[in-house]
């Protein structure tokens, strides 16, 4: 079989997976907040978040170099699937074409954790929001973050913004709006 015969759904190697998704609650402070911001994170994903280091001071804002300033966790597999499903419930299924960039990735925020399906408000821990990054890949990814004989992804082979959009279409019912 020749390649020009081949189509593009038939080569597994073009198909198009999710990697991973990220949450990520920035507090730009330390202290009990992010301590709840901690514990409401490793509540709703069910995984182990870790603290984020601010790189430099900025005195305007009272942060110091080396100052945990927020929270995240980055779920894969299954688990990475199942939160997506429950965010993209809590949004509608709705994501704006803005969102997407042109790698294949997408990011969106959420103003209010309650709105997640299973999330309770609790009063100690207050109302936190977050941001929600999800990476699409292909297979062979892997020789870009490998450590002997790195090389880069070739242009042919990475995620376009349209396959990206598609992808959602069709494995999460998810509508594109304009914005």
């Amino acid at each position: 079989m020749t390649e020009s015969t081949l189509s593009v759904n038939q080569n597994p190697m073009r198909k198009v997976k999710l990697a991973k998704v990220t949450v990520n609650i920035g507090l730009g402070e330390s202290g009990d907040r992010l301590q709840k911001a901690y514990q409401l994170l490793q509540e709703l994903t069910g995984a182990k978040p870790v603290y984020t280091i601010s790189k430099k001071t900025i005195r305007e804002f009272g942060i110091r170099k080396g100052q945990e300033i927020g929270v995240k966790v980055t779920l894969r597999g299954t688990q990475a699937e199942g939160f997506l499903r429950k965010v993209l419930e809590a949004i509608g299924y709705r994501l704006k074409k803005s969102s997407f960039d042109e790698y294949g990735n997408i990011s969106f925020g959420i103003a209010e954790h309650v709105i997640l399906p299973g999330a309770r408000y609790d009063p100690e821990i207050g109302i936190f929001g977050m941001d929600i990054a999800i990476t699409l890949e292909r297979a062979g990814y892997r020789i870009s973050r490998r450590r002997r004989k790195k090389t880069r992804i070739p242009r042919r082979h990475r995620v376009t913004k349209e396959e990206a959009m598609e992808f959602l279409r069709n494995n999460f019912n998810v509508q594109l709006i304009e914005g």
